[in-house]
């Protein structure tokens, strides 16, 4: 039997599907996991204020880990555990890298600066994603030279969506060769987001700091689930790493066990299995 003392969950594709809400199965399966002491935290790539209402819904009192732990506060006391923004060289160079396929209209960038989605115009796919999010988008025009003309400004995260995966494999491919993981941290939550982020800004790194340096926990007493190639690390650390049904076959391979998928609840199959 295993000794679980922290959960972490992943959002989308995890506990929020097509609705885009918590199901009352899931919060279900998560209170009576609390109940036996398991502390539930919420490990996502999202925007930290698109995350807030997964992290009431399920009731955590744990900080909250956003932008794939790039920024993880807790919205209760407001306090600021950790943010590590990309360095400004690095956001620059990979505008100019994406700018010849953002001009071919092969792809939209999105900026994430002070919790405030940044884009140089609003398309369709950044109006559908601000949607889910339940968040504003601001165009400010050509991304570099507003960036170059607010030097006090840190970008969080930047994301590429493109309509085609072949797009988004192929970039992820190229700078993964031209940049080290001690470099830049790149990944994506689903087969149409480019994301890329600083070296320590991955999830496992997030919910290692969570469980060792806040929690005094080890990783055998840790299980984490998700659904893609950004919850590699998170599933790689833990204890007991749990993979949704619907997760690509790479992260599936790294994972203890794989679950039902989010529309079946998958979730709290996994909490039954190695919590109840």
């Amino acid at each position: 039997m295993t000794d679980i003392r922290l959960l972490v969950l992943d959002i989308d594709g995890t506990i929020a599907g097509k609705s885009n809400d918590v199901t009352e199965g899931v919060k279900q399966a998560i209170a009576a996991a609390q109940q036996q002491g398991v502390q539930v935290a919420i490990a996502t790539g999202r925007m930290y204020r698109s995350a807030v209402r997964f992290h009431q819904a399920v009731q955590s009192p744990l900080p909250l880990m956003s932008y794939q732990g790039a920024l993880i506060k807790d919205p209760v006391s407001g306090k600021l555990y950790r943010h590590t923004p990309l360095s400004r060289e690095h956001t620059l160079a990979l505008l100019a890298a994406l700018a010849e396929l953002e001009a071919a209209e092969r792809l939209s960038i999105h900026l994430y600066i002070d919790d405030q989605l940044h884009v140089r115009e609003i398309l369709t796919d950044t109006r559908e994603y601000a949607e889910r999010s339940g968040i504003e988008p601001i165009p400010v025009g050509d991304l570099a030279a507003y960036l170059n003309g607010q030097r006090a400004i840190k970008t969080t995260k930047l994301l590429a969506l493109s309509p085609d995966p072949t797009v988004i494999s192929e970039l992820l491919s190229r700078f993964k060769q031209q940049y080290p993981p001690a470099e830049l941290y790149l990944t994506q939550s689903v087969s149409t987001f480019f994301e890329a982020t600083h070296p320590l800004s991955n999830k496992g790194a997030a919910v290692k700091y969570l469980a060792e340096e806040l929690l005094g926990l080890t990783p055998d007493q840790v299980m984490t689930v998700g659904d893609n190639f950004n919850d590699y690390e998170m599933i790689g650390y833990a204890g007991v790493g749990v993979a949704m049904g619907d997760a690509p076959e790479g992260v599936k391979a790294i994972a203890d066990w794989v679950a039902p998928s989010v529309e079946d609840d998958g979730v709290v199959s996994a909490i039954e299995q190695f919590i109840l």
